[in-house]
């Protein structure tokens, strides 16, 4: 099944202050607009500027437990068919709105996926999102090494279950 996916990451803001200045946005008069974004496409493929898997769902972790999501032989595709990432080239994370406390999304401290996140992770807030895209030119990407660094941990706190949407792109080689 080919895969074709488009990265696109961005912020805009106004800023309203006198005599502006800025290296990332114009301004004129007493404002300045800023813009940083990102916007890249992979083609299907296991090269540069390339991939072939995609695993993307909505998951719940109950209080005071963990989801540890196996990237290298348990996750299921849209179709249904197994997929194992040998390099993650973006992830996207996105914590539900309805969710009443934070949680934390890291690399597991056993067979952790530490090429991209670090044990200590990203707290994620009730409705906070956030991505990282290796870029279109990048084929060395996040590496996945099976039974011993391919556990990425999604660590809830004690209190209540959180939610949150999952979107990992990568290859198989």
């Amino acid at each position: 099944m080919p895969v074709i996916a488009r990265f696109r990451s961005g912020l805009t803001a106004v800023h309203t202050a006198t005599a502006p200045t800025n290296d990332l946005g114009v301004g004129t008069g007493a404002s300045i607009d800023l813009g940083a974004f990102v916007d890249f496409s992979l083609a299907d493929g296991t090269t540069v500027g390339a991939a072939d898997r995609i695993f993307a769902d909505t998951r719940t972790v109950n209080a005071s437990t963990n989801d540890d999501v196996d990237l290298a032989g348990t996750l299921t595709d849209s179709f249904g068919a197994t997929v194992t990432f040998v390099k993650v080239k973006g992830i996207w994370v996105r914590a539900a709105a309805a969710n009443t406390q934070t949680f934390t999304v890291g690399a597991a401290p056993s067979n952790g996926w530490a090429t991209m996140l670090a044990a200590a992770g990203v707290i994620m807030r009730p409705g906070a999102a956030f991505s990282v895209l290796t870029g279109a030119a990048d084929n060395t990407a996040y590496g996945v090494t099976a039974g011993t660094g391919d556990l990425l941990r999604i660590a809830n706190g004690a209190g209540a279950s959180i939610a949150y949407d999952i979107v990992i792109v990568g290859t198989s080689a």
